[in-house]
């Protein structure tokens, strides 16, 4: 079949894990042409360039600002308003591109809007595969994730009108809310190989990875944690500093330095909250604020045990999570580790059946 797979580019996790769900569907003898922006179209057009039966094209998506580790929403909305008019001409030339390069025959969206819209203008099922989809399509209970407010609301609301009558919805989590919607399953998270190949073998290190402005502020807070040697991503900085290593960005130094870590300290983003949880390894997360996808992983994975989620980092906060590591680790032993094959054999099942033309399934066993 030829797949168009639309890629959210705002972060890397949705790229990361398209790259797993891309490299399957070549594999299977599928067609791939990729759609998205920023950083998720340099990476998978960069991945797949000697493949030809894959393509990529650049769209323009949304920008969020940051300060601080905070978004900054008067400031994203104006610079995409700004951004609007040119957004528009050149995601409109796509359109002819995509129609013309490859007339697909189904699309695949990893919460990209873009995608959705060329499958709703041409008539063509939409697979719906991301982990954001949980906040709108479960259901989850207040003593977990605290009362509802007027931001998880409007985060809600937010996922419902993102991608409304999908095909299928294929829902990564490593943590299974009660489904209160048709046409969902949840399957485990979709771990990139490097992960799945790394041997779980615990050092005293703890790992830190955050945005540049977020790890700088975190600095006096890990130095006073003087018996812990932290080795940090993301400061923009190289080089030994009393106890904090500060290190390059690498692939396979930072999935050595994960797999080793004795604990770690990150945001609240799904991808690396769901490999920590998958090899085991303790997590402090700070969810970015009012970020209400990002509050909900964290309160799942404190209400399991597998680490804390905090709403800002300071040395107590750290203190804390440092002195139960031993009890989270005990934790994430009793959690069910799983490869991608159910996923990936999933999307298989529903691509078979929309090219059958079966009706859409209620439920994937």
């Amino acid at each position: 079949m030829r797949v168009l797979y639309g890629v959210v580019g705002e972060g890397m996790g949705h790229a990361v894990r398209s790259r797993v769900v891309i490299e399957h569907l070549l594999r299977g003898g599928h067609s791939v042409h990729a759609v998205a922006s920023g950083k998720a179209y340099a990476f998978l057009r960069d991945q797949f360039a000697d493949d030809p039966r894959f393509a990529a094209t650049e769209i323009a998506g949304l920008v969020l600002v940051q300060h601080d580790g905070v978004i900054d929403k008067s400031a994203s909305l104006w610079k995409n308003l700004g951004a609007a008019p040119e957004a528009l001409k050149h995601n409109l030339g796509v359109i002819r591109d995509v129609a013309r390069a490859i007339r697909p025959d189904v699309v695949v969206s990893d919460y990209d809007s873009w995608a959705y819209s060329y499958a709703i203008a041409f008539d063509l099922p939409v697979i719906s595969l991301d982990n954001i989809q949980i906040l709108d399509r479960c259901e989850h209970d207040s003593a977990v994730v605290g009362e509802p407010s007027f931001s998880s609301w409007i985060a809600r609301m937010s996922t419902k009108v993102k991608l409304p009558g999908a095909w299928h919805y294929l829902v990564t989590t490593f943590f299974y809310p009660e489904v209160r919607k048709k046409r969902t399953t949840l399957v485990p998270p979709i771990l990139r190989p490097e992960i799945l190949a790394a041997a779980r073998e615990p050092g005293e290190h703890v790992l830190v990875y955050q945005h540049t402005d977020a790890v700088l502020a975190l600095l006096p807070a890990l130095r006073k944690q003087s018996d812990v040697t932290f080795r940090v991503y993301g400061s923009g900085r190289t080089g030994v500093e009393g106890n904090l290593d500060l290190r390059p960005f690498s692939q396979q130094g930072f999935v050595d330095d994960l797999r080793t870590a004795r604990a770690a300290i990150a945001g609240g983003g799904f991808t690396l909250m769901g490999e920590c949880v998958h090899l085991g390894v303790p997590l402090l997360s700070v969810p970015l604020a009012q970020q209400a996808e990002q509050a909900l992983n964290g309160a799942y994975l404190a209400h399991l045990g597998y680490g804390a989620s905090v709403p800002e980092l300071d040395d107590d906060a750290i203190a804390s999570f440092l002195g139960n590591v031993d009890r989270h680790t005990d934790a994430l032993a009793t959690y069910d580790r799983q490869d991608n094959s159910r996923t990936l054999q999933l999307v298989d099942v529903l691509l078979g059946g929309i090219a059958r033309g079966e009706p859409r399934p209620d439920y994937l066993a």
